[in-house]
């Protein structure tokens, strides 16, 4: 049995399937499909706490599926804009555990991450996966990975 790490985008995944579909993403049923047949040593969803309770409510839903739910603080500048970046955090976690799984699964557009896959695939010799957007994917990060799932009807509410 494959043994599999998940690290989850959260804003990235709830953001794009927005942009794209106006639908949220299926936790669940991405779940079912990515761990079948599969020992999950980590599952990791990387979020940003604003602090209301629709937020923590979907925060509960991704625990009761399985995911460890890592909270940053929202950050809003004085120029309006906002922080909420879990890039690093998800870098250090799959590095931590590429060693220890045969597969790395990724929820993200973010291209960020294409030099982060190439590392791991050469370094641990394990296979990755993202699942994404299709037009929202960086085509960089599609090709640093083993295999691309296409986020589709079939994981959205």
């Amino acid at each position: 049995m494959e043994k599999v790490a998940i690290f989850a985008d959260v804003q990235n995944i709830y953001y794009t399937t927005r942009q794209s579909y106006q639908r949220h993403f299926s936790y669940s049923t991405f779940w079912q499909q990515a761990t079948a047949n599969r020992q999950v040593v980590a599952a990791i969803a990387y979020a940003i706490d604003k602090g209301d309770s629709k937020q923590q409510g979907f925060q509960q839903i991704l625990r009761n599926i399985g995911f460890e739910v890592k909270l940053k603080p929202y950050i809003q500048r004085s120029d309006g804009s906002a922080k909420g970046d879990w890039d690093v955090g998800i870098t250090l976690d799959i590095i931590d555990y590429a060693p220890l799984v045969d597969v790395i699964t990724l929820l993200s557009g973010d291209g960020d991450f294409d030099l982060l896959l190439n590392k791991t695939r050469r370094a641990y010799g394990v296979t990755t996966e993202v699942y994404g957007v299709p037009t929202l994917t960086a085509p960089s990060l599609i090709q640093a990975s083993n295999r691309f799932i296409a986020i589709d009807d079939n994981l959205l509410l």
